[in-house]
Parts: structure tokens; sequence; C-alpha cells
């Protein structure tokens, strides 16, 4: 490593304050320094290329290096690199880009509110949804039901909304409105015995039985990702969703489906309500919507919603200083641009999802594996002590982070959710990047075993 980037590393431990972090390490060790990325692929100070399993953070759809959104972002920064959209203004890209997101959303989804961010716009939908109740004359709705382990932010607001207690311990206490039910993770919470397609209708009974607990006059949504990304890419049964979507309709409360993971391609839909059949009243989304480029984050709103907004002659008073911010949005149209030239949501379905799919698998009779789990461009591997018993490691997170040391040292990026490996890779992987993969997954899992071996049940 060169003197500078040493000193980078240096700086960065003095001055620079990370997301989810324990800062005592920093200062002890330092934080991995990216200089550049290309394609799939990342590569460090100390001249290592690594290949991007997460696609940074669930984002970067179309890979590195992509010159046509640096370029977008030049020419719109030298035609308006900024101007609001407060007091009845508004700028072409804006428009543009509302209007081609109206079109590729699930019908009746025709506005777009925007934000920075999924916790900003997890905020935004909270606000909104129970700004909706108070219009229609009943302000007793506003709980919002979501799920353990599910993720929404970590903003005050959008992380009491999530189901993670790590995030509810820093809110001091969780924000009241908010209820929590079970998550569709059959292989931590089903029974012996009990099938998929069981188990996916007793995990949506738990809202009806929430919405009942708490009175059906008081509960004014339903929040959750269409597969939980950030939880351990918890995928439902297949009986999930439409029993989820019968209760809502049932007791008429809205459906959030935050799709800031889920959306642009990642289940070879252009959204993951489509590919599970639901049918929301807002898409929270962010992240790939730009591949990352640039930050943007939007809520897409149901004509229905918007009617009773648009019915009452009063402010909605909420909004950001880069609400629609015209570079961002310059660069969100070039992306799904790309992402429609070269076909890949469809590549998705037909190419890269099956790949994915048959790679990931042949790791499910490994010793340390209990389960393997897969849907389009997410993939999670459960590390266990004892493949027959599920029984789990002792201190949980503790193996994770010893095999996800060893997937960095290895080349190739995925993140530990406690014990359960996920991974995410950029849409415009090749058969050629699902053989490194491979590769380094079974020497990652190989060394992991030896680390744990005297735990691991014969």
């Amino acid at each position: 490593m060169s003197q500078q980037y040493a000193q980078l590393k240096e700086l960065d431990a003095l001055h620079h304050l990370h997301p989810f972090t324990t800062h005592s390490s920093l200062r002890s060790g330092g934080a991995r320094v990216i200089v550049r990325g290309e394609g799939p692929y990342i590569y460090d100070s100390e001249g290592a290329r690594i290949l991007d399993g997460m696609s940074g953070l669930w984002t970067t759809a179309v890979g590195y290096g992509r010159e046509e959104l640096a370029k977008a972002a030049y020419d719109q920064m030298l035609q308006l690199p900024f101007y609001n959209t407060f007091f009845r203004t508004t700028h072409p890209p804006v428009v543009e880009l509302s209007r081609k997101l109206a079109e590729l959303a699930p019908a009746p989804l025709n506005n777009v509110f925007y934000g920075s961010s999924g916790s900003e716009s997890n905020d935004t939908a909270i606000r909104l949804i129970r700004h909706y109740w108070v219009l229609k004359g009943e302000p007793k709705r506003r709980i919002i039901i979501s799920r353990k382990n599910g993720y929404h932010g970590s903003t005050i607001a959008a992380g009491s909304m999530g189901g993670m207690s790590h995030v509810h311990a820093h809110s001091y206490p969780v924000y009241e409105g908010f209820r929590h039910i079970m998550d569709p993770y059959w292989y931590g919470e089903g029974r012996d015995g009990e099938s998929l397609e069981d188990f996916g209708v007793r995990a949506a009974q738990a809202l009806e039985d929430e919405i009942l607990a708490v009175g059906p006059e008081n509960v004014a949504a339903f929040a959750a990702e269409p597969v939980e990304g950030a939880g351990g890419v918890k995928i439902a049964p297949s009986t999930y969703w439409p029993e989820i979507q019968r209760i809502v309709d049932k007791y008429g409360i809205l459906l959030l489906a935050d799709e800031v993971i889920t959306g642009f391609g990642r289940l070879g839909t252009w959204f993951g309500s489509d590919y599970y059949g639901i049918r929301p009243d807002i898409i929270t989304f962010a992240k790939a919507a730009t591949s990352g480029y640039i930050p943007l984050s939007g809520n897409l709103v149901h004509d229905r919603i918007v009617d009773v907004l648009m019915a009452h002659n009063d402010d909605f008073n909420h909004g950001y200083t880069f609400s629609g911010h015209p570079v961002a949005c310059a660069v969100a149209l070039k992306n799904i641009e790309i992402m429609e030239r070269e076909r890949l949501v469809e590549r998705v379905n037909e190419v890269t999802g099956p790949a994915l799919a048959k790679m990931m698998a042949k790791f499910k009779d490994h010793p340390l594996v209990g389960e393997v789990r897969t849907v389009g461009m997410f993939g999670a591997i459960e590390l266990v002590a004892d493949k027959k018993t599920r029984r789990r490691f002792a201190d949980p997170g503790r193996v994770g982070l010893i095999c996800r040391n060893h997937f960095f040292q290895n080349g190739f990026i995925m993140r530990a959710v406690f014990d359960t490996m996920v991974t995410a890779p950029p849409l415009i992987c090749t058969q050629e990047h699902f053989d490194e993969a491979e590769a380094v997954i079974r020497k990652s899992l190989d060394q992991t075993l030896d680390d744990v071996a005297s735990e691991v049940a014969a």
C-alpha cells in the first residue's frame, strides 16, 4: 500500500464516522480503501480485484464505470445543476422520470414523491399513510404493522417501522404506532413437519391476528419488503403473499411495499410487487434506480391516495431540499435506458437468475450449510452447527463474520446477516463471474469449516 493510502486510512479513522460500525475497530485496524470499480468488480488500495457479490449495497445493477451515467450527470450539471421542486416549480428531468416510472410501475401507481434515500422515502410513506387517513376522516388509523427483521431504514421513524431489534435499541425508545409480526422465514420459524405452504399461510395469518388484537379501526397499513433483504434474504413461500393481499383487502388497510432493494429488476420484474402479484398502494424505491451513481429515492403512489390529496385544499407539509434533484433524475433516466437496451430485467429471468440458482445449489450438501435459497438475483446460505436439527452456533453472528472475512480475502463479497451469508450480484454478471464466485464460495466455506470444526455436528 502506498503512503498516500496509508495516510487515508489513518485520516478516515480519525475523522469519519461510518454507518453500522463498531468505531473502535476502525481505530485499531482501519477501513479497507476502495479506489475504483469496473463492471462487477471493485479494486482496493492494495491492488486486489474483488467481485462485488453485493452490488455495493444491493445497488449497482448495471455495474461500475458506466461512462453514459457519468455523462448524463455532467450534461445535466451544465444545463441545470439544481433547483428545488417546492413552490409550484418543476424541471424537465423530474417530469420525464415521473412519466417513465409511472409507465414501469404496477398500475395504477401514477404519481411519484422523491427523496434521496430509502430511509427518507419510508419516512415519507409513514407521513403520507397517516395523512391519507386523516383526510379520509379516520384519524385513529395510525398503527402501521410490519415484520420482525424487516428493514425499512435507520431514521427514527423508518427504523421504528422496521423490525430489527439492534436498530430499535438506538431509538430511545421506538416510536409509538408500530407493531411487528413474525417474518415468513421457514428455516428459522417453521415447525417440525410443517410444509412451506402451510407455514406461508400461518405467517400471513399473523397479520390478521395483529389487526384484530389492536382493532381494525386503528390500523393504517401493512409494510413489508417483497423479499427481506438486510434481514437475511428471506423468501416467502408461495402461499404467503396471496394470503397477505386477502387480509389487507378484507380490512381495507393500505399496503406499503418497500422495494428499495427489490425494485429495478432484481427479481426479473421491474418491481417485486409484479413478481409476487401483489397490489401495493405505495412502493418505496431507491438504490438501483440510479445504480447507485447518485442518490435518489421515491414513493410511487396509488391513484386512490392521490385522489384524496387532490380533493382537499390544504398542504402536505413534507418534503426535502433535494426532492426530484435534476441531476439524479437525469442519471435515473439514463440508467433505465441502459437496463432496457441491454434487457437486464429479462435476463434475470432467462439467464442470470437461473445461473445464480444453479451455482448456489451446489453448496446445499456442505457440512456447514443448513439451507440454500435463491430468487432472481438474490441468494442466501445458512451456516449451522447441525444440519439435521438446524441448531445454530453459539453467539449468533460470530461464524458469519469469520466466513465474511474469508470471502473478502478470497475476492468475492458476500454479506453476513448474523450467520446467514447473502448475495445480490450486479445484474450484468456472466457465467464467467458465477464460476469465479463458485470457486470463492467453496474455498471460503471450507476455510470457515476448518475454523469451527470442533463445533460442527458430524
